[in-house]
């Protein structure tokens, strides 16, 4: 939309998609801006739904790339994808730990535990924190994968890495992002509901789980920020 009406209105956007995932994708209208940056700084977990074909490699890891070999997978049982799956969450936790500068003897980080808060609060090599295998028909399988400071090209080399580990090779054929922090798929409006009423409805349904998200993950923040909080979401909804 283009006019005086709506030249001050900023839009921005939060976790990105490359051009070959889908799924959620948050963006901030007016001062929900601050509100993203806000939710970046919470480190919250995202969760995709991963396709992988055995039997072959290509160059960009996804089965739109070049080719470059073909392996047999006939081999390949669900049980053995699994083992692979338990070693890198494995791996993926020991490094969890390390970077959320806790020590695990002490009761605050029981506390942190239960409530499901350790991550790094800081910048950290990307981090899978759960991994598991939703759909195994050879040469097909899907993943489910929850991880922080991911990019998708590093969820299709996941996929490439499962196939080398299980003595064969692998491609991506889908990577898509069915949570992103608070937001769900539930919560994404199709193409067909781009329109006024529709984002005005989006941004009070969740305006709620934003509020109790920031003041749960941040802890520090006080009555007049949660306000600041309410009257960003006001404003975005009336903009």
């Amino acid at each position: 939309v283009r006019g005086p009406r709506f030249r001050r209105l900023k839009i921005g956007a939060g976790h990105r998609l490359d051009v070959k995932a889908s799924g959620v994708f948050v963006l901030g209208i007016g001062h929900g801006n601050k509100l993203l940056t806000d939710l970046y700084n919470c480190h919250l977990t995202k969760v995709y739904t991963v396709g992988g074909l055995f039997g072959k490699a290509t160059d960009d890891f996804s089965d739109t790339g070049k080719l470059v070999e073909k392996t047999t997978f006939d081999h390949i049982t669900r049980e053995k994808l699994e083992r692979i799956l338990a070693v890198i969450q494995g791996t993926n936790h020991k490094a969890l730990l390390m970077h959320s500068n806790i020590d695990m003897k002490t009761q605050e980080a029981y506390e942190l535990a239960v409530k499901g808060l350790i991550r790094p609060m800081g910048k950290s090599p990307p981090i899978i924190t759960a991994i598991r295998c939703l759909q195994f028909a050879l040469p097909e399988f899907q993943l489910e994968i929850h991880c922080l400071h991911e990019t998708q090209q590093y969820l299709r080399k996941i996929v490439h890495e499962v196939g080398l580990e299980l003595k064969s090779s692998a491609v991506c054929t889908q990577v898509r992002r069915i949570r992103d922090g608070v937001f769900t798929l539930d919560d994404a409006l199709l193409r067909t509901q781009w329109n006024l009423q529709s984002i005005q409805n989006a941004i009070w349904d969740c305006q709620l789980k934003v509020k109790t998200e920031l003041e749960k993950t941040l802890g520090h923040q006080d009555e007049s920020r949660l306000h600041e909080t309410d009257a960003a979401m006001a404003h975005a909804a009336d903009s």
